[in-house]
């Protein structure tokens, strides 16, 4: 009899889970992979579209290229979920799962910030940054602001990319003299658990005229007067706003009994959920460490063990320990590291130089992902 696995939501956590469980299990499987959305993207990737470094049809990878023993991918919208039963419905049918996974990721919530959806941009979803790059080309003078508007928020590096590959734009446009940049973040440095990368981040700001002001949230625009009001109702004056959403958990996870405090909780171990056979990996947890596609995709090497071993009867597998590496874009084609470990213990991070070289392994970062996801 076949293992039934429906896996919610084809990012990095359901991409890899999928995988792994294909290879290890083959036609012993019967895997469901649900997304509403028909194709992937890498989160840097978002970066080179805003700037206009690829066009958008560069950087999506279609499901329907998908082709794994015992996997399935299905174009459907989730409407319900029932932990209890493992009962999914969709828009276009219902599944019964001996295990399921929640891999949905977060959404955002424009509206949660006052005047952001009226006189600002957002530039973490795809159609925010395809809207950037038809807008940024008229911004010839004054002052961006590059703004995190609430925490928790996805890839805690990409503030900081934001503002150093705006630097590097308007510098290719003879504009930077004409312009002012500014970088609101809510934390003491970039970059917390790792103090050296941080402070590679602050040095590049401090050389390319980047005003950092670390501690603050952007609480809310004020479309009419073109000012950001931060949370502590200082003002700043903008003519560009580029805005980190506030991130929330999927409406139909937060209306499933799944989550507490607006997140899944987890064994930190094996990321089981409360419901027997029901774990959830990457943002939609509360494993208090960076929402990253990175470690969504090393929380999915756990489940895939705990699933494998559950199957073969094998022994005990080894605990998830929440490590990751992160690309860093510094600007001028140079790309840094930083390698991170959340568990057990406080979290710990090592960092390496940006490099040519480091922009080259990340560039393979992708090309290996995209061979063993989708065969490309």
């Amino acid at each position: 009899m076949k293992l039934r696995v429906v896996v919610l939501g084809a990012g990095f956590g359901g991409l890899e889970l999928s995988t792994l469980l294909s290879e290890a299990l083959g036609e012993q499987l019967d895997l469901t992979l649900l997304d509403r959305n028909d194709s992937f993207f890498f989160g840097f990737s978002k970066l080179d579209v805003m700037f206009g470094k690829k066009a958008p049809n560069e950087v999506r990878l279609y499901y329907r290229n998908i082709t794994k023993p015992g996997v399935q991918f299905r174009q459907e919208a989730i409407t319900a979920i029932d932990p209890e039963t493992r009962h999914v419905t969709t828009d276009k049918g219902t599944y019964k799962a001996d295990v399921l996974v929640i891999a949905l990721g977060a959404d955002y919530d424009q509206a949660a910030t006052p005047g952001l959806v009226e006189g600002g941009n957002e530039f973490y979803s795809f159609a925010g940054v395809e809207r950037l790059r038809e807008a940024l080309p008229a911004f010839s003078k004054g002052h961006a602001i590059v703004g995190v508007t609430s925490s928790p928020f996805k890839c805690p590096p990409a503030p900081s990319e934001a503002a150093l590959l705006l630097h590097d734009y308007l510098s290719s446009r003879g504009l930077r003299n004409d312009c002012q940049i500014s970088l609101v973040i809510p934390f003491s440095n970039p970059i917390p658990p790792s103090p050296a990368t941080s402070q590679a981040l602050i040095a590049a700001f401090s050389e390319r005229g980047i005003n950092f002001v670390p501690h603050h949230l952007v609480r809310a625009l004020d479309p009419a007067r073109r000012v950001a009001i931060l949370d502590d109702n200082s003002e700043m004056p903008y003519d560009l706003f580029l805005g980190v959403p506030k991130h929330q958990a999927p409406k139909v996870v937060a209306e499933s009994g799944l989550t507490v405090d607006g997140w899944i909780p987890v064994d930190p171990k094996t990321l089981k959920t409360r419901f027997q056979n029901v774990y959830a990996v990457g943002d939609v947890t509360s494993m208090g460490m960076p929402k990253a596609g990175v470690f969504a995709e090393s929380a999915a090497r756990t489940v895939a063990a705990e699933i494998i071993a559950e199957v073969r009867g094998s022994e005990e597998t080894a605990a998830y320990r929440g490590a990751g590496s992160c690309y860093v874009e510094f600007g001028e084609e140079l790309v840094g590291r930083v390698d991170v470990e959340f568990l057990p213990g406080p979290p710990t991070g090592s960092f390496m130089e940006p490099s040519l070289e480091l922009a080259a392994e990340k560039q393979g970062f992708g090309s290996t992902r995209r061979t063993r996801w989708f065969g490309l």
